[in-house]
């Protein structure tokens, strides 16, 4: 109890964050609920968990997104959630840095990878979008592949026959989750190292 206590005195003491973001951290995802606990929403569940460690909330809506501002290592940062489905998610991330004019390096992605296993986190300058559908978009979309990527590890198919689709949509197990929950803490201190300008440190330390 108290520390539930503790984190919503902390909530509640931070002040809103106004202004142009400086960073865009999209963590890619369906929107709807019962893809809450799916592979494919892996990004979703990483931006919730530094909005959590870092107080503030992604409640706004723009951008065909859901969105928050907050301030991570002093520069101002907007979470954004897509809400136009994977396959779509390039139309958020170009309207959002159209309109605050941000840089593709100053643009960092957090998705799911099935060429990862669960509990394996890699940190990629730039790339190709790998088969990802969401990264597609945003490549295609944006007219660059130069934006730094955070990749979590959601395992591998269980067999080559079985359906990819069905895979990333499929829900983790318990166990699955129990590990992630440190992933999405890296993903943050992460996060906070690209910010600061130390990809490589970041590399370093999570690849």
């Amino acid at each position: 109890m108290y520390d539930i206590f503790e984190k919503l005195k902390t909530l509640n003491s931070k002040q809103a964050v106004t202004g142009t973001p400086e960073f865009l951290v999209v963590g890619l995802g369906n929107p709807e609920p019962k893809y809450d606990t799916t592979r494919h929403n892996a990004g979703f569940m990483a931006v919730d968990r530094i909005a959590e460690k870092n107080g503030c909330r992604i409640n706004q809506l723009k951008f065909k997104s859901l969105y928050g501002m907050c301030e991570i290592e002093g520069k101002k940062v907007m979470l954004l959630k897509p809400s136009t489905y994977m396959n779509n998610s390039g139309e958020a991330v170009r309207e959002a840095s159209a309109f605050y004019k941000i840089p593709p390096e100053k643009i960092i992605v957090i998705f799911d990878d099935v060429s990862l296993d669960v509990g394996k986190m890699r940190i990629r300058r730039k790339g190709s979008d790998g088969g990802h559908n969401g990264i597609k978009s945003i490549i295609y979309l944006n007219g660059s592949d130069q934006f730094p990527r955070i990749k979590i590890g959601v395992g591998k198919k269980p067999h080559p026959d079985y359906d990819l689709a069905a895979w990333v949509l499929g829900h983790f197990s318990e166990e699955d989750l129990k590990v992630l929950d440190g992933v999405f803490d890296k993903s943050y201190e992460a996060v906070r190292e690209i910010v600061k300008g130390n990809i490589d440190r970041a590399m370093n330390l999570f690849n």
